[in-house]
């Protein structure tokens, strides 16, 4: 992750926030319970809860600091102590709101067991949003996900990867926890793009579950090569601690394969410019810290309810390569601030 350009993409979003919605953020601090008037922007404390400890998430402190000097919040605060556990999440959270805290970004550990958190906290009053990964199945009873469309992004860096391979060969697929519903989403993404080829190209089994930590990628992409890298022509990975490994391992190797990654490592950019690696599939976790603590801001406030409760939101993804790692940000920020637009004009109803 690349902070120096966060740095000034947060503060170009910043800029455009402040311009759409014709107040100050301590003016759209919207209507109360039952018609009174609106609560202040500085009543507002957020919680961003990832799951655990992982490099994507790093962006959220950041652009969570921002939102909080850009609208005036009370507090926004990064916490990522769950340890990949779904009660001691649930803890953290509960200690928050016996603090204070009155409006939560969660990535959930648990796909499926997160709706009774979000459940529970809406009880209580608390606005809520699934950020970074949407519950599995129909149902998201969290007020809004802002998320990757990860079957979507996954196809993208899939499609990317068989281009390289001249639309024949053998592919590979590194991704993360099997039961993650990101992963299945992704898994699904990634057999959509082969299918299209018609039998051209071979998808070998996935290699899931190596996403806890950079050793343990290194461990399976290190055996992936060692006992199938001269039949492989290609390697997608879908989630980041296999993509930095893969990018090492297969440059060290000099075998010729493919590698189309995810994210936007600086280790990644590196290959991508000395063409080691073909093409990055990056999200955008500093739009969604950002402009979700906005939301949920308006909606803590009580300024506003969604239109659509639930609604899920593609935060973003988008394809990197030799022609654009150097300028790919100004894609994204443009995306995040058609996002915080679509909040005002079509996500949120406001009084």
């Amino acid at each position: 992750m690349r902070l120096n350009a966060l740095s000034t993409a947060v503060a170009v979003l910043a800029a455009s926030v402040l311009a759409i919605t014709a107040c100050t953020p301590q003016e759209t601090a919207g209507g109360g319970d039952n018609g009174g008037a609106p609560a202040a922007m500085d009543t507002v404390k957020v919680g961003l809860i990832s799951g655990g400890a992982h490099p994507y998430f790093q962006p959220w402190t950041e652009a969570g600091a921002m939102a909080k000097t850009e609208f005036k919040l009370g507090d926004v605060t990064f916490n990522e102590t769950a340890e990949w556990d779904q009660t001691k999440q649930n803890d953290v959270i509960n200690s928050m709101v016996a603090n204070g805290y009155n409006a939560f970004g969660v990535f959930g550990v648990s796909p499926t067991d997160i709706n009774s958190t979000f459940s529970n906290l809406k009880k209580h009053g608390v606005a809520t949003a699934a950020l970074g990964s949407c519950p599995a199945g129909d149902t998201n009873e969290a007020d809004f996900c802002l998320s990757t469309d990860t079957e979507e992004a996954a196809y993208k860096a899939a499609k990317a990867a068989i281009d390289a391979m001249d639309g024949k060969g053998v592919l590979a697929h590194l991704t993360g926890v099997n039961v993650d519903s990101n992963t299945q989403r992704r898994i699904a993404g990634v057999k959509k793009a082969v299918a299209e080829t018609g039998g051209a190209v071979t998808l070998l089994p996935d290699v899931t579950d190596i996403d806890t930590d950079l050793t343990t990628a290194q461990k399976a992409v290190a055996d992936l090569l060692a006992s199938k890298g001269s039949t492989i022509n290609g390697i997608v990975s879908t989630a980041y601690n296999p993509a930095v490994a893969a990018a090492t391992a297969v440059k060290d190797s000099k075998l010729p394969i493919k590698l189309v990654a995810i994210d936007d490592d600086a280790t990644i950019l590196s290959a991508i410019e000395d063409g080691s690696v073909s093409a990055t599939v990056v999200q955008n976790p500093s739009g969604q810290a950002f402009v979700g603590s906005y939301a949920l801001a308006k909606l803590a406030t009580k300024a506003c309810t969604m239109a659509s409760p639930g609604e899920i939101i593609d935060s973003g993804s988008f394809i990197v390569t030799k022609d654009n790692v150097k300028d790919y940000d100004a894609e994204r920020d443009a995306k995040s601030a058609e996002l915080a637009k679509d909040f005002d004009s079509k996500y949120l109803d406001c009084k």
